[in-house]
């Protein structure tokens, strides 16, 4: 272990293990308002998310089973799965469950806490804050995820990465309904977003 990876301060407690290890749409409302952080300083606000659910989900990476590629959403709960998607960007999600699920989080969008001159520096060119980390691709250039981060663990934070709880309590309004830009599945709403934001990457309602 890097030492100096293993004394960062974090804005925040870094949540624990079991609160991953739960099925995927219970765990992402709950993520809202959470915080994703990065050992550099940069942070953000969790505001949208979707759950995927392993072999019962054929909107999931993992719904035919086990690959090279989706290999980390089946593994321990509590670690990041990061994939490429279009040819040109990544996604990062939080595994949910337990070894063997394939169930995970999407995040889909920030609200940028800190660090945002980094997430500037990181998305150059872009007119508005507000649009740093609204959209799965946007919030992962912002924060420099990338493949190399695929599987590290976010409840232990040694590898770069954490989900904080920094005290902000749960959203007053919390907006459930289909997931967005897929083809099957739509009769799930396990897409979650905080009411009103104006991070939010998809449609508002």
């Amino acid at each position: 272990m890097n030492n100096a990876t293993a004394r960062v301060r974090w804005p925040g407690k870094r949540l624990d293990r079991a609160f991953f290890a739960r099925p995927a749409p219970e765990v992402a409302p709950d993520l809202l308002h959470k915080v994703l952080a990065s050992r550099d300083g940069r942070s953000g606000r969790i505001v949208e998310v979707e759950a995927y659910v392993g072999a019962v989900d054929p909107a999931a990476h993992t719904y035919r089973g086990k690959t090279a590629r989706n290999a980390t959403m089946f593994g321990p709960a509590g670690h990041m799965y990061v994939y490429f998607t279009y040819g040109m960007h990544w996604c990062c999600n939080c595994v949910c469950e337990g070894e063997g699920q394939g169930s995970g989080v999407l995040i889909r969008a920030l609200e940028p806490l800190h660090g945002i001159e980094l997430m500037r520096a990181a998305r150059r060119g872009l007119k508005a804050d507000r649009d740093l980390c609204r959209g799965p691709a946007r919030l992962t250039q912002a924060m420099s995820i990338t493949g190399a981060q695929d599987g590290i663990d976010l409840v232990r934070g040694t590898e770069g990465f954490a989900v904080l709880d920094d005290g902000a309590p749960l959203p007053a309004a919390i907006v459930a309904g289909p997931r967005i830009g897929i083809r099957v599945g739509l009769d799930f709403p396990w897409r979650f977003h905080v009411a009103g934001s104006r991070y939010v990457s998809g449609p508002a309602r």
